[in-house]
């Protein structure tokens, strides 16, 4: 589905921050089918990640001088008023990291982080929407947040956005899903004991088409199984994937 404009609360872009950038690149084509083209930035390598000429996301080189930050994705939710956001996240016991500040003609960006610290990011649209396209082969579908204390969550995200949070249980765990009006756009699941100090965390999922095939090429590219292929009953076969760098994904 090409994508022109994004509701308020939508996630909207996904970024990868990664300590090997021309890894990175092959990786994720091999994979994905995905094309990188590189942006000059002053300092650093910046590049979009593109399917057939639509932008889906984008990717860029860590600093050497921070070893200590992991190569990670960034969900990116748009917003109309990011000054507005900002304040309510602020108010609502998030922090602001970076920003806001203004992408050319593109937009506006800043980087924030709800109380358990879960980071993510804002878009207030000028010239570039987002992602051209979700919810088709090898495009973002989903996003999901992992925490320890959901309903400090919820009461979180449903302040700063138009969302309804939905209870559910799937597979056995009890699961909320993120809605914006009546429609599901991500969730939200606890973390428990045995996933030891992994801090909470967004995390992105892309459609593929076959779920075992697909992590056996990830494996053969060098990429980790976290969560190997499994079925959610009635919505489909996953798996969680880190990449040569650490950085995880899902796909479904």
């Amino acid at each position: 589905m090409r994508i022109t404009q994004y509701a308020q609360g939508q996630a909207c872009w996904v970024e990868l921050a990664s300590h090997d950038w021309q890894g990175a690149e092959g990786f994720y084509h091999a994979l994905f089918g995905w094309n990188a083209v590189e942006m000059a930035i002053p300092n650093g390598h910046f590049s979009l990640f593109n399917l057939e000429g639509d932008d889906l996301g984008a990717m860029y080189q860590i600093p050497e001088s921070e070893p200590q930050i992991p190569s990670h994705w960034r969900i990116y939710f748009a917003v109309k008023d990011i000054e507005a956001t900002v304040a309510a996240i602020l108010a609502a016991g998030g922090q602001l990291h970076m920003g806001p500040h203004v992408v050319g003609d593109a937009g506006v960006m800043a980087q924030v982080s709800d109380p358990e610290g879960a980071r993510f990011a804002l878009w207030q649209a000028k010239n570039h929407p987002g992602s051209r396209r979700q919810g088709e082969e090898n495009t973002l579908c989903w996003v999901e947040l992992a925490c320890r204390e959901p309903g400090a969550e919820a009461s979180f995200y449903t302040q700063v956005f138009p969302w309804t949070a939905l209870s559910s249980h799937v597979a056995g765990i009890d699961y909320t899903e993120w809605q914006i009006d009546g429609q599901s756009m991500g969730g939200m699941m606890k973390m428990m004991p045995e996933w030891g100090e992994i801090p909470a965390h967004w995390m992105p999922y892309f459609v593929v088409a076959d779920c075992d095939a697909f992590a056996a090429k990830a494996q053969g590219l060098g990429a980790q199984l976290c969560v190997p292929p499994s079925d959610i009953p009635d919505v489909g076969r996953f798996a969680v994937i880190a990449d040569a760098q650490g950085a995880t994904f899902a796909v479904i």
